[in-house]
């Protein structure tokens, strides 16, 4: 085998060193109030969702993207049968660390939303929060998680909105809007030389969606679609929110001034039966 060059060496040496640094960054942000509050919210607008529709028997849940596994402990500490996956190896070992520290019983995996370890409707509940944005094949996750659902299942889904000029992916103003050649250029330099523009991300953001477009392709599988306004909590919100939410609702194009004020695409998807 060939010795590699200095570059080469220099090269390798700073891939690991940033993706460790991702897997530490991650972990440690993953334990944060504010995370582990997102998490739940997450977890509490889908069991909103189940109790409207009178579902309250143990689940077959599927964590894609799972990370280090906060989101499948709060539903295995439900009693649901949790199966989390991720492309991340370290990540994955930290998950099943963690749940058997707590004495939890999660079945993680390691694999790709594109091709997913389980059976045809399998799955009475499909997360995959924040993880279309970073795989080019977005398509193909869609129809994998349509795939598993159960009929009646439910998916949420959470990433990149395009709509709205304010992002998280990459620490660049108006980064949302940029076109598509001078958001190819970023990414380049996110996977090479400036991995802190994209958080040290493994896989940089690399798609930014509408809800309309997600609505669009949800609905040719066979789905029925919902916004954050029509998730929302609205039972502890004042009088006047609420009114401002109802509004929305029923004003198509109030509706799609709030996607552009948002950051952020967060929705439902329900399997038709």
């Amino acid at each position: 085998m060939p010795e590699m060059t200095n570059n080469e060496t220099q090269q390798k040496a700073f891939d690991h060193s940033t993706h460790q640094e991702f897997v530490d960054y991650y972990a440690k942000q993953s334990l944060t109030d504010a995370s582990v509050q997102r998490m739940r919210g997450i977890y509490d607008c889908v069991n909103r969702n189940l109790q409207q529709r009178g579902i309250t028997q143990k689940l077959n849940v599927a964590d894609i993207g799972c990370g280090v596994g906060v989101m499948s402990m709060m539903w295995a500490q439900d009693g649901h049968a949790v199966y989390g996956l991720d492309v991340n190896e370290a990540l994955v070992d930290i998950a099943k660390q963690r749940v058997q520290h707590e004495k939890l019983n999660v079945e993680f995996s390691l694999g790709t939303a594109t091709s997913l370890p389980w059976d045809d409707a399998s799955m009475d509940v499909c997360i995959a929060p924040e993880l279309l944005e970073h795989v080019e094949a977005w398509e193909l996750c869609l129809s994998e998680f349509g795939r598993i659902l159960k009929p009646s299942g439910v998916l949420y889904i959470s990433t990149a909105n395009k709509l709205c000029p304010k992002q998280q992916e990459f620490n660049l103003p108006f980064y949302s809007w940029y076109p598509s050649a001078l958001k190819r250029h970023f990414e380049n330099l996110a996977r090479t030389t400036r991995p802190d523009i994209a958080g040290y991300a493994k896989y940089p953001a690399v798609n930014w969606f509408s809800y309309y477009q997600l609505r669009k392709e949800f609905s040719k599988m066979g789905m029925d679609s919902f916004d954050r306004f029509d998730i929302m909590d609205v039972d502890k919100k004042p009088a006047y929110q609420k009114l401002i939410i109802n509004l929305i609702k029923h004003n198509p194009i109030l509706r799609w001034l709030g996607h552009v004020a948002t950051p952020g695409l967060s929705m439902l998807a329900i399997k038709k039966a």
